[in-house]
């Protein structure tokens, strides 16, 4: 007789092209040390370049002064640390119409020697600068691989020269750059002279070694295009209004009157808190697919995006009664609240209201039969990942971390892909899109409960997660990379023996101590980047554009708590490395 842990050995999990030596340090003081703060600066900007409408090219004096200007408005009135940050993302902002328009084939990305692994590095240098030699190091490949595909030219050096001579021979007519602060000042003279287009994404840290970026900004640029009609589209406006859509109000107004207390029960519990992000991608694959593009979002659509909460709400009962979980969303559960039969009947008829809201759409019979099978597949494919972790959960044993992701594959992929294939249906094209919706979402939801996890054992996590111990690739990982008592110890919490004497701080630095928090988010960034890498497929620049933008918007929109080496320093967790500031 087989075990419960050969239930969920068949290993689906995509396998995405590793980025093997990506480096998590926290970025020099003169940028913003977050992504939800970097994205902050970048509102702003955008915002005052809308109402103030500034003109490039424009001297360097001059741009420092509309940055003053920004940070004023931000309340940040004589701060100086991001003064050259906010004059860079400002001169972006100004060019980025005008680069959007030009073609990829006349365009140069400009890379630094610096992204690279020095000491494994195994790329010789011309008079050009740095020859690739694709060894999966760095993100320079990936980088230089998609810019070429697209048609750039791409150079991995440093110096003006190189770039003048280039700009000189008239083929090229726009930069995308990457570089330090310090270099991007030096060098903006030169460019300035020329009047070229040039954006550039200023590195996290200026020591000239080891250097990262945020690769969703590199990605966003590289692929900026006017042939994508959403990159004008504002992204946390399009979050806000569906938002909206869910007070008790507007859930009344689009479902009918509730009848009776479960329905009100059900609805009270539609209406609590949450990110919203299944609606989201609905109206957001509309949106980008539509032939109507500019004109209001229909009343009708709704309908479908209610559907898309409303099943991955009913999985979010049924989940909680499953783990025995007492509380979401800082309150208790629907279960601990009324008991398990009114909420299991609740899930169940949040599930029925879904299929009634693509029943009444004003769609074709066809489009309908299409959201009811993406529908029905996603939530079989869901149950059976809840059912492996069940079966799991009866006698649970070690599990190796690509069969946590297995897990993670099945139960968060399927509803992000559902949100995704109502959209494209309700547009009429899912029949262009369905395959690489799939392993778009097959990716991000991979990443999103890699992200999730990480969370759940955060800094804000107490003991009691350890009571209820579910599979996790992060003491999946950790396991794997122990040794001795420790791995005895974590073997331990797998199988739930005595965990008298165990604490989340005591689990959270053995998995800093054997990097395991490293590679799950090495894991985390190479699930991201696969997801965006599998929109190459795409032909509809549209939907190619608006997907990768709504990928950076909710992870940036999230972040993980505890696992940050920097925090961990300041918290006396780990030591200082030698050498940093």
């Amino acid at each position: 007789m087989s075990s419960p842990v050969d239930t969920i050995k068949a290993i689906k999990v995509p396998k995405p092209v590793p980025i093997t030596t990506t480096r998590f340090r926290p970025p020099k003081k003169n940028i913003p040390q977050t992504k939800i703060e970097r994205d902050y600066f970048l509102e702003n900007i955008k915002k005052y370049v809308e109402k103030d409408n500034p003109v490039p090219p424009m001297p360097l004096d001059e741009l420092e002064e509309h940055a003053k200007e920004i940070l004023k408005r931000m309340g940040r009135e004589g701060e100086k640390t991001y003064l050259h940050y906010t004059a860079v993302c400002l001169n972006n902002e100004m060019w980025r119409e005008t680069l959007a328009e030009i073609p990829f084939e006349r365009r140069l990305l400009l890379m630094p020697k610096c992204l690279r692994v020095e000491d494994k590095c195994p790329a010789p240098f011309d008079e050009f600068g740095l020859l690739c030699k694709q060894c999966g190091l760095c993100t320079i490949e990936d980088f230089q691989n998609e810019a070429e595909r697209l048609g750039y030219a791409v150079l991995v050096a440093e110096g003006s020269a190189i770039v003048m001579s280039l700009i000189q021979t008239g083929q090229i007519e726009a930069i995308v750059g990457i570089s330090c602060l310090p270099v991007l000042e030096r060098t903006f003279p030169y460019v300035e002279a020329a009047a070229i287009p040039s954006i550039a994404v200023p590195l996290l840290q200026d020591d000239c070694i080891n250097t990262t970026v945020d690769n969703d900004w590199v990605w966003e640029y590289i692929h900026l295009t006017s042939e994508d009609k959403t990159r004008r589209l504002d992204l946390n406006a399009l979050h806000e209004e569906v938002m909206s859509w869910f007070s008790v109000e507007a859930i009344e107004e689009i479902m009918g009157p509730a009848e009776g207390a479960q329905e009100r029960i059900a609805r009270e519990w539609l209406a609590r808190d949450g990110k919203r992000w299944r609606p989201y991608l609905t109206v957001a694959a509309y949106q980008a697919l539509r032939e109507d593009r500019g004109e209001p979002i229909p009343d009708d659509i709704k309908k479908i995006v209610f559907a898309s909460e409303l099943f991955h709400k009913a999985s979010l009962i049924h989940d909680d009664i499953e783990d025995e979980d007492h509380g979401r969303y800082d309150q208790p559960t629907l279960h601990v609240e009324h008991g398990i039969p009114v909420a299991l009947n609740a899930g169940d008829l949040l599930i029925g209201e879904g299929y009634r809201m693509i029943a009444e759409s004003s769609i074709s019979d066809a489009q309908k039969g299409e959201m009811l099978m993406a529908a029905s597949m996603g939530q079989r494919e869901l149950c059976r990942g809840q059912g492996a972790e069940l079966v799991w959960a009866r006698d649970p044993k070690p599990l190796k971390s690509k069969q946590v992701l297995e897990i993670f594959r099945q139960k968060t992929a399927p509803a992000f892909e559902v949100a995704l294939k109502l959209g494209a249906s309700y547009a009429g094209r899912l029949d262009e899109v369905s395959e690489v919706l799939e392993k778009f979402s097959e990716n991000m939801g991979i990443a999103y409960q890699i992200q999730d996890d990480m969370d759940d054992l955060g800094e804000d996590a107490g003991d009691n997660e350890l009571d209820k111990m579910r599979p996790s690739v992060l003491l999946a990982v950790a396991r794997e990379r122990a040794r001795g008592d420790d791995k005895n110890l974590l073997e331990s919490l797998w199988s739930h023996e005595d965990l008298q004497d165990v604490s989340i701080h005591k689990i959270r630095r053995l998995a800093q101590e054997v990097e395991a928090d490293n590679k799950c988010l090495l894991l985390l960034e190479t699930y991201k980047e696969t997801a965006v890498r599998s929109l190459a497929e795409l032909e509809d620049a549209n939907l190619k554009g608006l997907l990768r933008r709504v990928m950076g918007k909710i992870f940036n929109d999230l972040e993980i708590k505890g696992w940050c080496r920097e925090q961990e320093v300041k918290n006396g967790i780990v030591e200082k490395p030698e050498g940093a500031e």
